[in-house]
């Protein structure tokens, strides 16, 4: 059987070949599982039932801890891609509707993929714009186009999927920190 962890590590390295191509620098990384010890996503305050939202914060959290010091006033992208979005999320919400039962509001919350990435702006003091799409290769195309038009110094792109149905998989995700090519020369 593969380990869980390798199956991301794999992701991850997916991730830096399409940014490297893409024609990004990578400053730091991070992935989950990254070892086989991760098991439980850790808990995220007004984050109920998902794990989409705290393993978005998890990864996050780790490459930014990773990277080098960075200069005070540099502006940090963040760009989350994902295909399918907050599926546990979404199913929980269909189904309290269809059975007629109060829905929580935090439900309705963060099932905006832009309230985690406005938690992660406030928590690490991230000032550039932030931006989710559907695909990697979307995810990197946005990145780069902010970097290069000077919106940003650099992007901390998150890709995240949960498992959609019972035993069908594992939740993962992984972070890459870019900023534009080494070589490029500033205006």
């Amino acid at each position: 059987m593969t380990s869980p962890a390798s199956v991301t590590a794999d992701d991850l390295a997916a991730l830096h070949a399409a940014a490297a191509a893409a024609g990004l620098t990578v400053t730091s990384s991070a992935s989950w599982p990254q070892t086989d010890a991760d098991r439980e996503v850790t808990p995220l305050a007004g984050f109920i039932e998902s794990n989409f939202s705290p393993l978005i914060a998890e990864v996050a959290e780790r490459a930014l801890r990773r990277r080098e010091p960075i200069q005070p006033q540099a502006t940090t992208a963040i760009v989350m891609v994902t295909n399918l979005g907050d599926v546990t999320s979404a199913t929980r919400v269909a189904a309290a509707v269809d059975a007629g039962r109060r829905v929580s509001p935090l439900l309705f919350f963060q099932s905006v993929p832009n309230s985690i990435a406005g938690y992660l702006a406030a928590r690490w003091r991230l000032t550039g714009p932030v931006v989710c799409v559907s695909g990697t290769k979307a995810g990197l195309e946005a990145a780069a186009l902010l970097i290069d038009d000077g919106d940003t110094d650099e992007a901390l792109i998150v890709r995240v999927e949960v498992a959609v149905t019972d035993g069908g998989g594992r939740d993962h995700a992984a972070a890459v920190l870019v900023t534009g090519p080494t070589n490029q020369e500033g205006p």
